[in-house]
């Protein structure tokens, strides 16, 4: 059963949450009100998702991702709110979250969303992808100008990215494209270095910025 540790301001929020999800068989370690007593539940319950809003007192959602980055913690952020504003999206997946959702998703929606980021895969909700797209190709390169950019991959390694990009586990991406799921985490490994991105979030960014899922 996958754990997963909710944080939102909201107690009856927080509270809809946990029922919901018990119904779909993930169980709730953990709950939390902003970001700073989310980092001591987190590192008490080691959770294998942790559920994120990001409006909150104090210490919000991105403070609260920023510090498990620089913490090293390396537990996939589903972030799941009501906001739906580019520079909060933007903001978010830069610093680190690996899925975003608003909250009028249904059960199985986030059910879906919170196993495909403990698997390893990434999400977006498809309502906000068009302008997530066009506000990326419109900034700056997420890793900087002179990054090397997504060309420098093989044509395999291109297509292992597209997949990523989807929100495709490794054990998914091996099974569109017939390789061991070990040789999968090798292309993975080797695509965040050619690119210096951090991690999957950030190259799937990349991606996003220079077209290559069009």
């Amino acid at each position: 059963m996958i754990r997963v540790v909710v944080v939102d301001d909201q107690t009856l929020v927080r509270q809809g949450i946990r029922g919901l999800l018990e119904v779909a068989e993930v169980d709730v370690v953990g709950e939390a009100a902003d970001g700073r007593a989310a980092l001591a539940v987190i590192e008490r319950t080691t959770p294998d998702v942790i559920l994120l809003d990001l409006r909150m007192p104090r210490f919000d959602g991105i403070w609260t991702i920023e510090q498990l980055r620089a913490a090293d913690i390396d537990i996939p952020v589903l972030v799941l709110t009501t906001f739906d504003d580019d520079a909060l999206v933007l903001g978010a997946l830069r610093a680190g979250a690996r899925g975003y959702l608003l909250k009028d998703v249904t059960l199985a929606q986030l059910t879906r969303a919170i196993h495909t980021l403990a698997e390893g895969g990434t999400l977006i909700a498809p309502s906000i992808t068009d302008r997530m797209l066009r506000a990326i190709r419109s900034g700056p390169s997420p890793a900087g100008p002179n990054a090397p950019t997504v060309q420098s991959l093989t044509e395999r390694e291109r297509e292992v990215l597209r997949l990523v990009a989807h929100g495709y586990s490794n054990r998914e991406i091996a099974g569109a494209l017939f390789l061991a799921e070990g040789t999968v985490k090798n292309h993975v490994s080797t695509i965040l270095t050619k690119l210096g991105a951090r991690d999957r979030t950030n190259a799937v960014l990349r991606a996003l910025h220079e077209g290559i899922l069009d």
